[in-house]
């Protein structure tokens, strides 16, 4: 089978497409044939070694995948071959572990494409209680941009955060692939939701899925913004998907006794604040890190319903895994990309 893998952090260029042994089902696992895989800005930081210091490599990366059932192990019930199903992004390697909440910190917890081998391939296999039917009516190549951005996003916006009816939430980099489902989730919750952009195309994008505040942080301040939207009070919950300079202008723009989940780093993971802006106001700043099962299903629940959309961008074949990873790093992508790994 074929696999798109690396030998060694480094640039775009690091990957290599390449034959690779074809994994047989041991009992209680399942066979998935990966029919696209979704591509995450953590995948590029993983390559570049920015994650983690070391890797046993060769490695595959990619923790989404849209696929179905290729062959059963032993013992596996409930799932038939041919059938359509999501692998979950991120799970125990133990079966002792499954009852752990946050899932993240049970002992044998791993992420595809980090911890244990990815989704950059044609073949994989998981446990069968490491994947889920896909019965949202859509493609592989649209449902293969869900599992990370969909769960982690349930998990941050519903879970950390708390969001409800009639909250006003702000979520930054609404046109990137998390933050444009982080704003589905909120508005599936009964939120209003503002979001900052940096060009007026993704401006037309987030207002496109539900956005009622979008503000280009190029022509406006986003503090000034919010604190007009909301007569002064500041946002309810503020998703931080950023980090960096931006996180200290989160909190501000977070009301009294408000929350910041802070969600990624993507303008750098070193932060400086006065701790004065949170203790007075009893600001709260949380963490938010994967997802559990739970997240994935909700979510996936809510894609059926109609009320969560897909944000499919562009679909490469699996040997451009590279390129795709220079365009997501460049920010050049509004939603998500996927990749295609029986594609020529």
């Amino acid at each position: 089978m074929k696999a798109n893998v690396i030998k060694s952090f480094g640039g775009f260029d690091t990957f290599e497409y390449q034959e690779i042994e074809k994994p047989s089902p041991k009992p209680g696992y399942v066979l998935v044939k990966v029919l696209a895989t979704g591509v995450n800005l953590l995948d590029h930081y993983i390559r570049e070694g920015t994650i983690v210091p070391e890797l046993s490599f060769p490695h595959i990366l990619g923790a989404d995948a849209a696929g179905e059932v290729a062959e059963l192990g032993e013992g596996v019930n409930g799932f038939n071959v041919g059938e359509r199903v999501i692998v979950v992004p991120g799970f125990p390697g133990n079966k002792e572990d499954l009852d752990v909440r946050p899932t993240v910190t049970a002992p044998s917890f791993g992420l595809p494409g980090l911890h244990i081998s990815g989704t950059y391939t044609q073949y994989m296999e998981v446990p069968a209680y490491a994947i889920v039917k896909d019965e949202t009516g859509l493609t592989a190549e649209e449902s293969a941009t869900l599992p990370v951005a969909l769960s982690t996003a349930v998990h941050a916006v519903k879970g950390i955060g708390e969001v409800k009816a009639g909250d006003k939430v702000l979520i930054h980099s609404g046109a990137s692939g998390s933050g444009a489902i982080q704003i589905q989730v909120a508005k599936a919750l009964g939120a209003q939701v503002a979001t900052t952009v940096r060009s007026d195309e993704k401006a037309k994008f987030a207002k496109s899925i539900g956005a009622d505040l979008v503000i280009n942080t190029n022509n406006d301040d986003f503090v000034t913004k919010v604190q007009e939207w909301t007569d002064g009070a500041g946002a309810d919950v503020v998703i931080d998907n950023l980090a960096g300079d931006i996180l200290p202008k989160s909190i501000e723009a977070v009301k009294a006794t408000g929350v910041v989940v802070a969600f990624g780093f993507a303008a750098g993971p070193e932060v400086k604040f006065d701790i004065r802006s949170i203790f007075f106001a009893q600001k709260n700043l949380k963490g938010s890190m994967a997802s559990d099962i739970e997240d994935l299903t909700w979510g996936l629940e809510q894609v059926k319903a109609g009320k969560i959309k897909p944000v499919l961008d562009k679909a490469f074949p699996l040997s451009q895994a590279g390129k795709v990873h220079e365009l997501i790093s460049k920010g050049k992508v509004v939603g998500r990309h996927v990749l295609l790994p029986w594609a020529v």
